[in-house]
């Protein structure tokens, strides 16, 4: 029998249209820490730019990997049985945690940061959707199908006005394709972390568990990459920085998120990173956002409040066909 659904969880999706319970209210907040977090990445390897993006990946997920383990070691020892039994989910996700920050950076070096944010990010959240629609069998609002459209839309625009610039995307299409891989992966490591939880590992160590084993497969390329990390201090500071801020502390926000609400919906909501790295590209990087830009802006903050705030009546659930 499958173990009880961790508290603030609700098998039904229609019930995301009612008023939140705390759990929940605490879930949406972390994912949007978690967003805010990620969301600083690109303006931060910008600062570093003769270190390879895997290199960036490797270090800013290995490391930031291998501390979630470290945070989580007693409750690894506590549920090492329980993990062992679930081991293909978590292997599924950590070799997703090992390909994502490999494809996501090197998607935002050949397509740009915006772009390669766009895409890595938007593409997820449908994945996320037929994942969950095919595997667990789960129902999904027509208002999140709506705010998901809306969010989608949103982002497609904003890359649009960032398209035509050779001199910060040199190859558009292959970033774009490694922007897909990239929300392919985080939409699959989301879930099986979400999916451990269900079956009674703790968030903590869930998180632990799959984003260490992720870690340790990102060690040896950084073993082979890394070397420009040593080159000059401001290497070594962005490296720092990506592995404890963006990746440690927000993936900590994220595993707060995963507990209390759906990967699908926290996907969604993390539609709001793209956002941030648009404002500071804007006002650290010195990127010119158009017009345009601003509109696809509008509609992804649109889309999080469509989709997150309560309707005072239940609507139809339907499944995404």
């Amino acid at each position: 029998m499958q173990p009880p659904l961790p508290p603030g969880h609700r098998k039904d999706e229609s019930a995301m249209n009612a008023a939140p319970p705390p759990n929940r209210a605490v879930g949406v907040i972390a994912c949007l820490i978690a967003a805010t977090l990620w969301g600083t990445t690109g303006t931060a390897a910008s600062f570093a730019p003769d270190v390879p993006a895997i290199a960036i990946g490797a270090a800013a997920m290995g490391i930031g990997g291998l501390l979630q383990a470290l945070i989580a070691l007693s409750g690894l020892r506590a549920n090492f049985g329980l993990l062992a039994q679930n081991r293909q989910l978590l292997i599924l996700g950590a070799v997703a945690v090992a390909i994502y920050p490999l494809a996501f950076y090197a998607s935002m070096r050949l397509a740009g940061v915006t772009i390669g944010t766009v895409i890595s990010i938007g593409s997820a959240p449908a994945i996320s959707a037929l994942i969950e629609y095919r595997i667990e069998g789960n129902r999904l609002t027509r208002r999140w199908a709506i705010g998901a459209v809306i969010g989608i839309f949103g982002m497609a625009v904003l890359a649009m006005a960032e398209a035509g610039h050779e001199d910060i995307a040199p190859n558009v299409p292959l970033g774009i394709a490694l922007g897909l891989l990239a929300g392919t992966t985080y939409a699959l490591y989301s879930w099986s972390a979400r999916q451990l939880m269900q079956r009674g590992v703790p968030s903590r160590a869930a998180m632990g568990a799959t984003f260490g084993l992720g870690g340790l497969l990102l060690m040896p390329v950084l073993l082979v990459t890394g070397a420009p990390f040593l080159d000059s201090l401001t290497n070594l500071a962005v490296g720092t920085y990506m592995a404890l801020v963006p990746m440690f502390l927000g993936y900590i926000a994220f595993g707060m998120a995963l507990s209390r609400i759906a990967s699908s919906q926290a996907t969604t909501i993390s539609l709001f990173e793209p956002v941030v790295a648009a404002m500071l590209a804007v006002l650290i990087v010195g990127e010119r956002l158009p017009p345009l830009g601003w509109l696809g802006v509008s509609m992804i903050i649109a889309c999080l409040f469509w989709t997150q705030l309560p309707v005072p009546r239940r609507r139809q659930t339907i499944p995404l066909r």
